[in-house]
């Protein structure tokens, strides 16, 4: 009986979010509830709930997560620059004759910015606000187009630098020194967010790739989709310059050299690196002339609001982790996994159609302070490799922005969308988009290597 009570804890929790309730509150409170009732039945020991304070101590502390709040201030900057629009002028001005050259800017745009920012919310906006109505007015389907824009929003989920490699980075590094504590190893090895932004590159870019191909595909296959392949300025006969197609790609490729390219040359922590592109963002704003007194002031409200946000999420979480522990559950788990069949394989489909099916209705930031914390250790104590199951979780995780009900890319496009284009319209356009990410999936199960050659060749292995 006893050992139902970690997954009713879980039930509960996650009945909790459902109704809406702040998430950090969701599941702290929740939690405690559990506790107070376990010390009551003497099934649940009150000394356990003393390591709290420790926890939030180490939260606090933790160097690693300084990077979420330099990463949030660096994409807040960029979003009140012109940089993104001046690149996505410039680049559909030289493929205007291409069928469906102004979606393979957007996607080639999006993927830049997903490298500078990291930031979702961000980059579908932009990319919503700047591409959007130029889409619809070259008489694109408005199901291609919206897809389009949010899966490539989207892209700053998986390459580097992306908040949520941040975060999935530094639980995944503590499941697996639990997994290895676990198996007698007091030595364990180590696994760091770079290790994790270089094994996200490769894969990054695939699915960057994947998304040009189905553009290239729809434009060959339904030309009438992808609209005359000209601007709407030129259509009408205005006059219409674009900016140096080189001028427009220096400022985002040299702030992705800056930050990415000191991580994965290790020349800094992704802290370090965070820090440099924060600066480097301030400086590009302030030579665009973008940068003022009440700009700044905006930018740092926004980015105290989502620090604070996923700081306090982070600490109901370690609440939750605390007392489910505390009933047993991480044994629960890993007793449920070795009795599934098909050994680790049968247990890592269970997990990632699980993180899949939550995507559905929860964040990005409670699936990985919430389950992977439970499903890591047991994972990786049956022979995982870190690196390549972070990276899996990662693109499962892109998933759960496109996919209806609470999709949060379609949220953001929905609210600069025109009326014109109708919700539907949104849920239709990305099913595509999620499919590429779920063949992706599959394609990194047959070549792991496509996550691990290259963090293994950076640390001289």
């Amino acid at each position: 009986m006893f050992e139902l009570i970690p997954l009713l804890l879980f039930v509960g929790v996650f009945l909790v979010l459902m109704t809406g309730y702040p998430v950090a509150i969701a599941l702290a409170g929740v939690s405690l509830l559990f506790a107070l009732g376990g010390i009551a039945f003497g099934v649940f020991n009150p000394h356990d709930l003393g390591f709290m304070p420790g926890r939030i101590f180490g939260i606090i502390g933790n160097q690693t997560l300084i990077a979420v709040p330099l990463f949030v201030f660096m994409g807040v900057v960029l979003e009140k620059t012109d940089i993104a629009r001046n690149l996505l002028t410039s680049l559909s001005s030289r493929l205007r004759g291409v069928p469906g050259g102004l979606g393979i800017t957007v996607v080639i745009v999006g993927a830049l910015l997903a490298a500078s920012t990291g930031i979702v919310g961000a980059t579908v906006v932009a990319m919503g606000l700047m591409s959007l109505p130029s889409m619809l007015e070259d008489r694109y389907d408005p199901k291609l187009a919206t897809g389009l824009i949010c899966a490539t929003g989207t892209l700053g989920q998986i390459i580097p630098p992306s908040i949520s490699l941040v975060l999935l980075g530094d639980v995944l590094g503590n499941a697996y020194q639990q997994a290895q504590l676990s198996q007698g190893v007091y030595a364990p090895k180590t696994v760091s967010v770079g290790d994790l932004f270089a094994g996200a590159l490769v894969p990054g870019l695939a699915l960057v790739v994947l998304y040009l191909m189905w553009v290239i595909f729809v434009a060959v296959a339904q030309p009438d989709r992808v609209g005359r392949g000209h601007s709407a300025a030129e259509r009408q006969g205005t006059n219409f310059e674009a900016p140096p197609l080189l001028q427009s790609l220096v400022a985002p490729i040299v702030l992705i050299l800056l930050v990415l390219g000191s991580i994965v040359a290790g020349v800094a922590t992704p802290t370090e690196a965070a820090g440099v592109g924060a600066v480097g963002a301030l400086l590009l704003a302030m030579l665009s002339g973008k940068m003022n007194i009440e700009t700044l002031r905006s930018v740092g409200e926004s980015t105290l609001q989502t620090t604070a946000m996923v700081f306090f999420i982070l600490i109901g979480a370690s609440v939750f982790s605390l007392v489910f522990r505390g009933f047993g559950g991480d044994e629960v788990v890993a007793h449920m996994f070795d009795q599934m069949p098909g050994g680790v394989w049968g247990a890592l489909a269970i997990v990632m159609l699980v993180v899949f099916l939550l995507g559905f209705i929860l964040d990005f930031i409670e699936i990985i302070f919430v389950v992977v914390p439970i499903v890591g250790p047991v994972l990786l104590a049956m022979g995982l490799d870190p690196i390549w199951l972070g990276v899996m979780l990662a693109l499962n995780l892109q998933t759960s922005f496109l996919t209806p009900p609470f999709g949060f890319a379609l949220f953001y496009l929905r609210g600069v969308a025109p009326a014109s284009v109708t919700t539907l319209d949104m849920y239709r356009g990305v099913v595509p988009f999620v499919g590429l990410q779920v063949l992706l999936l599959g394609v990194l199960c047959l070549w792991p290597e496509l996550a691990t050659s290259l963090p293994t060749y950076l640390r001289g292995g």
